[in-house]
């Protein structure tokens, strides 16, 4: 058995280094990402949904035995029809560290403004405004256009960049999410969801990398991805029938948790995270809200 002379300074002379106290740990947190509105193929496309807002440092102090509550927020639903909103994603939160969900897009041929949250939402085909992001979470949504005859719609901004203008007759695109080794490998968080274009002329936003969903052209907006925060792709609008279009849901979001592999083993958890040893780090990986105790 290894033992390590007092490292990081705790009282004491020698301590065997799977018993040593943790004393600080790393994080990630990522919010829900924002679903989009529905649209309708007689109407102007929704907006790209906002990411969900992502923190991330080092050095976060934990107290012995005291149990730290851990909430992974869901993400937002799509909304279903032109005059159907989505919802904001759920607040993600690691004991004293709060990210916030991600703003959701209104139906498509609404007026409103798109929706700030961790990331803001895109402005709709038929109106340049969009909704804000949270400072040091995430970024503001691009603007819909509201001239010529397509009004494409903005993409939802991300955790790395803005969402994409809406330039007729394209749609804007997704927001870049954050790249983070925290699990062991790059993963892309928090990715905006794409603009809907209005008819089939061409193709909806991309999704933001990060799990954002892409856009609809004529067609429903594509799901994020869960656990990576991303936003719903819009619903399009265009001529045709008077059916009945869905925005695309956010991801849910996710916590992660690392600290130096020599030190001791979390003492309880609850919401059954994933935990395994990457190179020198011990992680926890949660997918559902639960507790941590160390």
């Amino acid at each position: 058995m290894t033992f390590l002379s007092n490292p990081g300074g705790f009282k004491g002379a020698q301590y065997n280094g799977l018993n040593y106290p943790v004393q600080t740990v790393e994080y990630l947190v990522v919010a829900g990402g924002g679903g989009a509105g529905g649209g309708n193929q007689n109407a102007s496309a929704s907006g790209g949904a906002g990411a969900g807002g992502l923190l991330s440092a080092t050095g976060y102090a934990v107290t012995q035995g005291s149990s730290i509550t851990i909430t992974v927020g869901s993400g937002g639903t799509g909304g279903t029809g032109i005059s159907i909103a989505g919802t904001a994603g759920g607040n993600s939160v690691f004991g004293s560290i709060t990210a916030t969900g991600g703003g959701y897009s209104y139906g498509a041929g609404s007026s409103n403004a798109g929706v700030s949250g961790g990331s803001g939402s895109g402005g709709n085909g038929n109106n340049a405004t969009s909704g804000s992001g949270t400072s040091g979470q995430g970024y503001a949504g691009g603007t819909g256009s509201t001239s010529g005859t397509y009004y494409a719609s903005g993409g939802g901004g991300g955790a790395g960049s803005v969402g994409g203008n809406g330039v007729n007759p394209v749609a804007g695109n997704g927001g870049t999410g954050q790249v983070s080794t925290i699990i062991g490998s790059p993963v892309f968080y928090a990715g905006g969801g794409g603009g809907g274009s209005y008819g089939t002329t061409t193709a909806g936003g991309l999704g933001g990398a990060g799990g954002g969903g892409a856009g609809g052209a004529n067609s429903n907006g594509i799901n994020a991805i869960a656990n990576t925060g991303g936003g719903g792709g819009a619903a399009s609008g265009g001529s045709g029938s008077n059916v009945a279009l869905s925005g695309g849901a956010g991801g849910s979001g996710i916590v992660v948790i690392r600290y130096p592999a020599y030190l001791k083993q979390a003492t309880s958890t609850t919401g059954s995270p994933t935990t395994y040893i990457a190179g020198p780090w011990r992680v926890y990986v949660f997918y559902a809200s639960g507790t941590i105790t160390f």
